[in-house]
């Protein structure tokens, strides 16, 4: 068995701890591990599973591969970059092409990487029932016991009114309003739709054949022509940007005839908004789920949480407050589906706010914004053990380093500088350096640019460990 852990999404409803450059799957919101390290420790659970296949964009390859490397062997992880995104359906038939190259009867078990699953093992029960089915030819979806007439969620109705291990699927409906959703339930063979799936590689692409040649098309075209670049599989862009975009939902499942659904009753999120993780977490005796620098006096059921600054709130009922370092969002709950509306606001203002935050992280670790203004900034930097930036010039600004803590080696011009905490250098306009942490610990040191141009593209990569352009 494959695990696919797709892993392309930007999370904007959990706006602003989600950002398109760092979106969810890679942040701590459920427990102390991040979503995606959640995922791939589910997948690792599942006694059959030796292979697990990452699909995931240019952008987050590096935090996708520093995941999987903690996690899995080296023979038993892949990742495979998409240049551009096109959807869930030509996504899995990358993996799908993928594994079929490697073993022509493989099972593949595709996961979203932003889901919350509270019961593993009532998991691992579902899934070895989703391998028999798979194994016996049908396309799997799970369906999650539903526990109320949940709005926000597309259902999937069994054909069999009394629910075995699988049974086929009716038909997949659209989210529902609040009746309907109430009559779903009542009848015991309406199921959330998880988004998770499970098939022979064969047997999907057999069916993408049938009923989407045009996507199997492009993505076989996109296959043939990979190519390795360090841990990852790069298909080729052009054939890859000529795909349709489509769901594997309406590419595929809603129209094979081989569709059966197991029930997956696991404690499910698919954590899709700041209410949904307010619902996950345990609350206070006033149904508050408070995190990091939280005072309140006569407040109930609300969602707050403070990655640094004090939030002190009175007299507020059913409230999300969210502080970061740049942005404090405040949202009743019953409108936190709205929050891709202020981010869509964000980002038609020019502002970054919505991209990045104000920690951005890199192959080689972190930079911070400290301060910033018209002929300078100040960023404080954090290289990990080992790890070392391109060497690189700037053509708008000079750098002064001052080490903080940690040991750098800095090459500046033909010179090679080994610096130590309280220690400094001055790296010119125009000269090509380089920064290297030869240590067991973080290096961290201070940096500040000068310069009448000061953008992040300001750089020229003469060689890069990480392969970057």
């Amino acid at each position: 068995m494959h695990a696919v852990i797709l892993s392309g999404g930007s999370g904007t409803r959990l706006w602003p701890l989600s950002r398109e450059a760092y979106p969810k799957q890679f942040l701590p919101l459920v427990s102390e591990e991040t979503m995606l390290a959640e995922t791939i420790k589910r997948a690792r659970n599942i006694a059959s599973c030796s292979r697990t296949v990452a699909i995931t964009n240019e952008e987050h390859r590096f935090v996708v591969a520093a995941h999987l490397q903690q996690q899995c062997g080296e023979n038993e992880r892949d990742i495979i970059l998409e240049p551009i995104g096109r959807n869930t359906a030509p996504a899995i038939a990358l993996a799908a092409l993928h594994a079929r190259a490697e073993d022509k009867d493989a099972v593949l078990l595709v996961m979203p990487s932003d889901h919350a699953l509270a019961d593993i093992d009532a998991f691992a029960r579902a899934v070895q029932i989703g391998e028999r089915a798979a194994n016996e030819g049908h396309l799997v979806t799970f369906g999650v016991v539903p526990t109320h007439p949940h709005t926000g969620y597309g259902y999937i109705r069994a054909n069999e009114g009394a629910v075995s291990e699988f049974s086929p699927v009716g038909e997949f409906v659209e989210k529902p309003d609040e009746a309907t959703a109430k009559a779903y339930l009542d009848a015991g063979n309406y199921f959330w739709n998880s988004g998770m799936f499970m098939f022979r590689a064969d047997r999907y692409l057999a069916e993408l054949k049938q009923h989407r040649p045009d996507i199997l098309d492009a993505c076989e075209k996109a296959w043939n022509s990979q190519a390795k670049d360090l841990d990852f599989i790069r298909v080729d862009k052009d054939a890859f940007a000529a795909c349709p975009e489509d769901s594997i939902d309406y590419a595929v499942m809603e129209k094979t005839s081989d569709a059966v659904v197991v029930p997956l009753d696991a404690g499910w999120s698919d954590v899709g908004s700041w209410s949904a993780l307010w619902e996950i977490h345990e609350r206070d005796s006033d149904g508050n789920v408070c995190k990091g620098d939280v005072i309140v006096e006569d407040v109930h059921d609300s969602y707050i949480h403070s990655e640094g600054r004090l939030i002190a709130a009175i007299g507020i009922t059913d409230h999300v407050i969210v502080e970061t370092d740049d942005v404090v969002l405040v949202a009743d709950k019953n409108r936190v589906q709205d929050v891709k509306k202020l981010v869509a606001k964000v980002k038609a203002q020019n502002r970054l706010e919505h991209r990045f935050h104000k920690k951005v992280h890199r192959p080689w670790g972190t930079y911070e914004g400290v301060a910033m203004d018209a002929r300078f900034q100040v960023k404080r930097i954090t290289v990990n053990p080992g790890c070392k930036l391109s060497l690189q010039k700037h053509h708008h600004r000079s750098e002064h380093w001052v080490v903080v803590s940690g040991t750098a080696v800095v090459t500046r011009g033909e010179e090679t500088l080994m610096l130590t905490e309280d220690q400094s250098t001055y790296i010119p306009l125009g000269v090509t350096h380089r920064l290297e942490n030869p240590g067991v610990i973080p290096l961290q040191l201070i940096e500040v640019q000068t310069g009448s141009y000061l953008g992040e593209d300001d750089i020229v990569r003469f060689e890069d460990t990480y392969n970057r352009v």
